[in-house]
């Protein structure tokens, strides 16, 4: 549902980076996904062996990608005891289960493997087929018990895709906190955190995709530029996931509550917020519940900062929150 934004001003950090400036990168894979890091030390202390270790210990306990990993025996029914990375983001996405009305499903699991999304294969569900999975993709039906996960029915399986990579960034910023780094941006999946200040004394530059199909490059045809810092942004789109099927497309943003792909015409949700678990799970709230229901939902919700892009009878149009104009530049 990600990497559909680019850090801004990257590559060029890149070529730039030099002990006089103290600002460091890394990179690297986690998750089924790439990370590009960021960062300010003085003492030129190269980090990314422990945040590779710090994030092993991640997919160990969150990764679907991982066969070993605490989710993934969860999902087989093993007896195990869950570590607290699986913890916070299963109460974070009880939390928001229940915030999105349903919107928001880390139990959904079995509709995107039906629907071809989570698995290899593909086939065109039934509308029997549908009603039938439906019956247990209810996080009511699974709870917490004494560290371990207990399900009202064994099929029930989870995916956290769509909101642990924002907490993996969380987790990376707060690494890099203990380290007192007070400049830093943490990019993982397309999830970012950031801090401070870039190389050149600004905020963080954020590019966001438009959109369109063929857009295959980040960073290639952009909608816009925010300027943040000291928050988390993720966005969540449909344009770079998808097939068709008999002449018609199909994207991989599933309603949970009705069981099939949606039909609306949002394109595109950025969402900034002060933690990243949260922002990677509103983001996708949001590409589930479409344009007029978001603008509604963000009446009672303005600590957030969002930016939809959305399609208007084959025209790209976008729309924000007021108080995102001063991260505009």
């Amino acid at each position: 549902m990600k990497n559909i934004l680019i850090i801004m001003g990257l590559l060029s950090l890149f070529s730039c980076l030099n002990t006089q400036s103290h600002y460091i990168t890394i990179d690297g894979f986690t998750q089924g996904t790439t990370y590009h890091m960021i960062y300010r030390d003085e003492k030129m202390r190269n980090l990314k062996p422990e945040v590779d270790s710090l994030l092993a210990v991640f997919d160990n306990s969150l990764s679907v990608y991982n066969p070993q990993s605490i989710i993934s025996k969860v999902n087989r029914n093993e007896d195990v005891e869950v570590d607290d990375y699986f913890i916070k983001v299963f109460e974070a996405a009880k939390e928001m289960y229940d915030i999105g009305g349903g919107a928001f499903n880390i139990a959904a699991s079995p509709l995107f493997n039906v629907w071809g999304f989570g698995s290899k294969t593909k086939e065109m569900p039934t509308p029997a087929m549908i009603d039938s999975l439906k019956e247990f993709i209810d996080m009511d039906m699974v709870r917490l018990e004494e560290r371990r996960v207990v399900k009202d029915d064994p099929r029930i399986t989870l995916n956290a895709n769509a909101i642990a990579k924002g907490y993996s960034s969380d987790v990376v910023a707060a690494f890099f906190d203990s380290k007192e780094i007070t400049d830093y941006m943490v990019e993982i999946g397309g999830e970012i955190r950031c801090k401070g200040k870039n190389s050149r004394g600004g905020h963080w530059n954020v590019g966001i995709d438009k959109p369109i199909d063929g857009n295959y490059v980040a960073g290639s045809d952009l909608s816009t530029i925010l300027k943040i810092t000291d928050c988390a942004l993720a966005t969540s789109g449909n344009y770079r996931k998808f097939y068709i099927q008999d002449g018609k497309k199909y994207h991989h943003t599933i309603d949970p509550k009705t069981g099939y792909p949606v039909a609306h015409n949002l394109l595109s949700a950025t969402v900034i917020a002060d933690e990243c678990i949260y922002a990677d799970a509103y983001a996708t709230i949001f590409m589930v519940i479409g344009v007029e229901a978001t603008k509604e939902f963000l009446v009672n919700h303005t600590e957030l900062k969002v930016y939809l892009i959305y399609d208007d009878h084959g025209a790209m149009k976008t729309w924000y929150t007021q108080n995102l104009i001063s991260n505009m530049k």
